[in-house]
Formats: structure tokens, sequence, C-alpha cells
């Protein structure tokens, strides 16, 4: 981008700025409006609330969850980012120890931490831009140039914010409007809320057809790849044949010996009358070598196997099943139908809460961690057993709202379910009044 387009767009984004007649639209400028400017895959705005940090806005979204895992975790991050009014360039060298491995997992490599100065240079706020490539000069003083507007326009909104909040606790002054209050805190304990509790969870189908080893083998080779799609008939594995190859040569060799046993047989009973009996046994022998190579010749036959269904092949990776040994019925893979999504949940039994049918059930995927996806509850164990993390929790089942966009199985993230209505008071002082109750006996 030239010099001179650069200038344009900063003008162009530095108005709209000037014209947001409330925070909420300017935040929604600076964190979308400034990608015209320079390029970048997420951004997200920081408020200042006394001595923390907290998440005001996202780039792609009306509003933020701020109860998702994603918005948890970036708001403990940003709270350990550096607050002295300049402009950091960061990348993972910079994570701590703690942060290396969600960093990496929910952000790109390169982040830009830019305040929100006042006229005074005292930040308000700051925001968090993130891409892929490194940060280079001309980006910087871009930003940099651009945020002293954002600054400005956000302490002039935040001064008319605070002057409608002041002009508000002015009312509370008196001893009667103090009282006041506090009855309307009293009240609102017994506001009617709905009990919620997050869960680790999967995007799984619901109606997956298991496709199990036909008979104990070594799985020889695959002709699909995770994931992919397949039609009925289709190969889909096959386990190693050179055991069973090699059984069928000596099948089919002991049955040609025991025939020309038999022919031998058959032909000294013409001259023998006491070998007649020995023809008998002779024929028996062939018998059972046949029936012997027809057995070879019926698993060597089922070591292909192949889709019932059109649908798509679930399983891990390839590497964890090749020249690995199987039994019979060990399930190796599922056929699933793609639109027969749901989502399976392991909620652990410390946080367990009554749950009934149809209750609500929001997922959010780690790889859309600020749009969640709605269902219902349809299915829940009654005992618990330990989940693929080793935690004794409850297997519930969920499907996704009509009106879902169904994503990918086997995703992963974190689901919350609402449960019965409660109290608030209640909903407050739940772990409270329980961990009292293991302390007293109560």
């Amino acid at each position: 981008m030239s010099d001179v387009s650069d200038l344009s767009v900063l003008l162009q984004i530095e108005a709209r700025a000037l014209e947001a007649q409330t925070l909420a639209a300017l935040r929604f400028t600076i964190v979308n409006e400034t990608h015209a400017l320079t390029p970048y895959r997420q951004a997200a705005l920081f408020e200042l609330d006394g001595d923390r940090v907290r998440l005001a806005a996202a780039s792609g979204l009306v509003s933020v969850a701020n109860d998702s895992p994603f918005a948890v975790w970036l708001s403990h991050f940003a709270q350990r980012l550096p607050r002295d009014g300049a402009v950091h360039c960061l990348d993972h060298a910079d994570a701590a120890g703690e942060d290396t491995k969600s960093w990496a997992e929910w952000l790109p490599e390169h982040l830009l931490w830019a305040p929100l100065p006042d006229r005074n240079g005292v930040s308000q706020g700051m925001v968090l831009y993130a891409r892929e490539q490194a940060w280079d000069d001309a980006a910087i003083q871009l930003v940099q140039r651009l945020h002293a507007t954002y600054g400005y326009c956000f302490a002039a909104l935040h001064r008319s914010t605070q002057r409608s909040w002041s002009r508000a606790g002015k009312l509370f002054k008196s001893r009667r409007n103090r009282w006041l209050l506090f009855g309307a805190l009293v009240l609102s304990l017994f506001v009617p809320v709905r009990m919620s509790v997050l869960a680790p969870a999967e995007v799984i189908a619901l109606n997956a057809m298991a496709v199990a080893a036909p008979q104990d083998g070594v799985v020889g080779s695959f002709a699909v790849a995770p994931n992919a799609r397949v039609k009925s008939g289709d190969l889909l594995f096959s386990l190693d044949d050179s055991a069973l190859l090699n059984r069928q040569q000596v099948a089919l060799k002991s049955l040609e010996i025991a025939r020309a046993d038999a022919h031998v047989a058959q032909q000294r009973a013409f001259d023998d009358a006491k070998s007649k009996a020995d023809v008998a046994v002779a024929l028996g022998r062939v018998r059972e070598k046949e029936a012997e190579l027809a057995a070879v010749d019926t698993q060597a036959q089922r070591v292909e196997v192949r889709a019932e269904r059109d649908g798509v092949a679930i399983f891990a990776d390839t590497n964890d099943w090749l020249g690995r040994p199987v039994q019979t019925g060990e399930r190796v893979m599922q056929l699933a139908q793609p639109e027969d999504g749901g989502i399976l949940i392991w909620l652990s039994v410390a946080d367990a809460i009554n749950l009934e049918l149809e209750s609500p059930v929001r997922l959010f995927l780690h790889t859309e961690p600020l749009s969640p996806r709605a269902g219902r509850l349809i299915e829940a164990s009654y005992q618990a057993s330990l989940s693929p993390d080793g935690v004794a929790a409850y297997r519930l089942r969920a499907r996704f709202d009509v009106d879902t966009e169904l994503p990918r199985i086997g995703l992963r993230g974190t689901a919350r379910i609402s449960g019965d209505w409660v109290l608030l008071g209640y909903y407050l002082f739940r772990r409270p009044l329980a961990s009292v109750r293991e302390w007293t006996g109560l």
C-alpha cells in the first residue's frame, strides 16, 4: 500500500471514529475498521477497570461472550501484558510458561499491544492485534497515529458516560435512597436464574455405525483417510494377509497329499480286500483337509473391510493402526452422516447439577470460541465413569438446534449446560453453603 493510500485510509478511519456517538460504536470501529489500514486476523479491545483489564470488544463480533473459555483466557493473558503506555510487539518467545500452549492454540504468533492514550498520555485501554506476519515499523507507526485519535475519542465519550453516572450517583447520597438500594439488592436475591455448568465437549455423530475387525489379525493398510467421505461398498481397510496366504498354501499342499494317499488306498483295495477299511479313513482325511482349506479361504475373503453405507470415515490416524494387532469385533473406525452431528459432554461429578432432557446447551468450539452453537440435551448417564481425561464424570449427549450451523465432527470445545431455575441467592451461595455443610456436618 502506498503512502498516499495509507493516508487516505487513515483519514477515513479517523473520521468514523470522530463520528462515533457511543463507546460501543467506537469499540466496533477500533477492532474492525483498523484492518483496512493494517491487516490482522484478530483484534481485541480491553478497558481498564481499576488494576484489571476487561475484554470489551473483539473483531468480527457484535458482542463478546465473556464466559467463553477463549475470552476468559484472553482476559487473564492481557492482565499480564505491560501497561507502560508504549506499543509492544510480542511473539511466542515472549510468552510466559503458562501461556505458551494456550497462545499457540488460540492466537497467531505475532501480537501488537497498543494503548489508547488520553490527552495526558495516560492509557485508558489497550488493543491487542494478532496476525501471522511480523509487525514492521511502518505498520506500528500507522497504529500509533491512529490510536492517538482513538484515545481522544475514547476519553471524550468516556467522560460523557461518567457524567451520566455521576448524576445517577447523586440520587443515592440520601439515607432514604440508600435504604431503597439495599432493599432492591435484597429483592434481587429472589430473582429466578438458571443454573449452569461448564464441561469439556466434542462434536460427534449421534448415530454412527461402528466398523470393527471381522477377525483376529494385524491391520495391514488403509484405503481412506480420516474424515474422508465414502460410498457403500468402498474399501476402508485391510488386514495383513501374509499369514493367511501361508496357511492357505499349507492347507492346499495337505489336501493334495491326502488325495494322493486316498488314491493309493483305492488302488491297493483292488488287490487286497483287507485294505478297503483304509479307503474310508483316507477319504475322511481328504474331506477334513478340504474343510480346513475352505475355512482358510473364507478367512482370506474377510481381510478386506468395506463400507456398508455412505458416510464419513471417523478415526484418529492411520499410523495409530498400521501394524497393530486387533481382535474380532474390535472397533477400528466409525461411519457417520455429517448431518447427524451432536455433542458428547463429560460433566465432572464435582460440578454436577440437576439436569433434565431438552435442557439448553451451548457449545464453545476451540476453533470458534466467540461463536457458540446452541443445542438440547437428549441423554444423560445415571452412573459416573472415567472420562478420556481420567476424571470421574457423567456422560451426556446433546443434539444441535435445527437452525444451528453444524460443525465438523471431531472438533472439541467447552459446553455450557443450563439446568433448573433457582433463586439468585441460592445460585450465588450454593457452593459456600455446600462447603459449610461438609465442614460442620449439618
